[in-house]
Formats: structure tokens, sequence, C-alpha cells
């Protein structure tokens, strides 16, 4: 079962399809090559939420759809919750 997409091979950070719990190996499809990606979740991520797929510095971005979308301002490792506490948009 899938449990998060991937819209592009270059995106740091999948989409959860389902709710995804602390401790599982979830299980994503990149959306542009159907090839399969598996991370282990380090903290719930709810539906409709985002999976980050690789480190992330403060300060640094966070690729989805290839494109920049926002400035993190906390370190996220593989496996966390991307959003509003770690993640501020770049158009504010």
């Amino acid at each position: 079962m899938v449990q998060f997409l991937v819209h592009e091979k270059a995106d740091t950070v999948g989409v959860a399809t389902v709710d995804i719990k602390a401790g599982e190996i979830a299980k994503g499809l990149y959306m542009d090559t159907q090839d399969p990606v598996e991370v282990k979740a380090l903290q719930d991520i709810p539906l409709g939420h985002k999976i980050a797929l690789a480190d992330h510095a403060a300060g640094g971005g966070v690729t989805k759809y290839g494109e920049d979308i926002g400035k993190v301002v906390q370190d996220i490792r593989p496996g966390e919750h991307v959003h509003t506490h770690n993640l501020k948009t770049r158009r504010w």
C-alpha cells in the first residue's frame, strides 16, 4: 500500500495519502518515474501533510513539485513531519 506520494524525483518531501504513524517504514511512490521509495517515519504524519525524505538544514529550502516551497526554520531529518512549525513560506 502506498502511504505517500512524491511528485518529482528531485523533491525532498512526500505527501501522506493516509495517516502515517511514528516508527512505521512508510512506503511511497515517485509519480514521475513510478519508482518506489521508503522512509522510516520519526513522527506521526497526518493525511495530506509532508514527510521529509532528506535532511534539511535551517535556512535552506524544501523542494516539492520541483520547486522551492519554503524556508526551513529548524533542522528537519528524513522521516519527520514537515509543516508550519519547521517550514515557512517564502511569500511573506
